[in-house]
């Protein structure tokens, strides 16, 4: 079998000292992840345990012996260093494409990893002409951008110059709409914060409803009191990214992907409920806080939050 080695810039893996041209016997069957000789049938991931690096040293391999396929590499007991392979050889080899620096890049001139699409300058970009990570589009300077022109970080659109923005034109963070200026606008042409409408310039953050009342709170005012503090450590689900390695044959059963993602997201639940929190971990201090927000009402918090203030807890 044809296949593909890495090596430390003097011809070592793993402390084991290898040479181009010669071959290589050990005894007993081999066992991927445990003994044997370690390659990929895929040159670019061989990367995944090697840097990326032009010191280290590439090379075709034949194996010949006994062999146990992985994932992502094979193992074998007997193994032929065929021949070596340029850098140069390796970038054409690792893309598709012309011009690239980097691997896994499908299109030209790309200076990063996996990369589609061309002149990009980062990785994982799809498009042309973006500079940063994981952007979708365009002229794209920044990471996680979807769209054409836009200037800062996970920004839905076109032409927008900041973060989390949602439309065209805005300028500032977390506006939904377009040409916006300022932060936290929902609508067009504001130029101010946290308005809701068009054409609005007030200095003064407009009053936000509570509890389906109005309040003498901003949007501004809720997001940084103590109150909104205690609720963001309200107990919810998560996920968390569990690696192939880790998986059992259930999990691998329930989410076949991980052949090729390497893993899975794994639904985690709360360790304790809403209730349990409220009452048994929150202090009497913390809950009055909370309570004493404007217009409190029980009955609307339990619907949304599925918490009974009325209830007694431990403390």
């Amino acid at each position: 079998m044809k296949g593909y080695k890495v090596f430390n810039p003097n011809w070592k893996c793993l402390g084991f000292q290898y040479e181009v041209g010669k071959s290589y016997e050990m005894d007993g069957l081999p066992t991927c992840c445990n003994r044997g000789f370690h390659f990929c049938e895929i040159l670019a991931n061989c990367f995944s345990y090697y840097d990326f690096d032009p010191k280290n040293k590439v090379a075709e391999i034949e194996a010949y012996g006994e062999i146990d396929k992985g994932i992502r590499k094979c193992c074998t007991n007997k193994i032929k260093i065929v021949r070596e392979i340029s850098w140069e050889e390796v970038l054409r080899m690792v893309n598709t494409g012309a011009y690239n620096k980097g691997r896994s890049n499908t299109g030209n001139c790309n200076d990063g990893n996996r990369n589609a699409g061309n002149s990009n300058l980062g990785s994982e970009n799809t498009g042309c002409f973006n500079v940063g990570t994981l952007n979708s589009g365009s002229f794209n300077i920044g990471d996680a951008n979807i769209g054409t022109h836009n200037r800062g970080i996970s920004n839905t659109g076109n032409s927008n110059i900041g973060n989390y923005n949602t439309g065209y034109c805005n300028t500032g963070d977390r506006n939904t709409g377009d040409f916006n200026y300022g932060n936290n606008n929902v609508g067009d042409w504001n130029s101010s914060n946290f308005s809701i409408g068009v054409f609005n310039t007030d200095e003064e953050e407009p009053k936000i409803s509570m509890f389906n009342k109005p309040s003498n709170m901003t949007l501004r005012d809720w997001q940084t009191c103590d109150a909104a503090y205690i609720m963001n450590r309200y107990p919810h689900r998560s996920v968390e990214w569990v690696h192939e390695y880790e998986m059992s044959k259930k999990e691998k059963k329930e989410n076949p992907s991980y052949k090729t993602t390497g893993g899975y997201l794994e639904a985690v639940k709360p360790m304790q409920s809403p209730q349990e929190w409220w009452d048994d971990f929150l202090c009497d201090h913390e809950k009055e806080t909370v309570m004493s927000l404007p217009n409190f009402d029980a009955d609307i918090f339990m619907q949304i939050t599925n918490i009974d203030v009325r209830k007694k807890g431990k403390r």
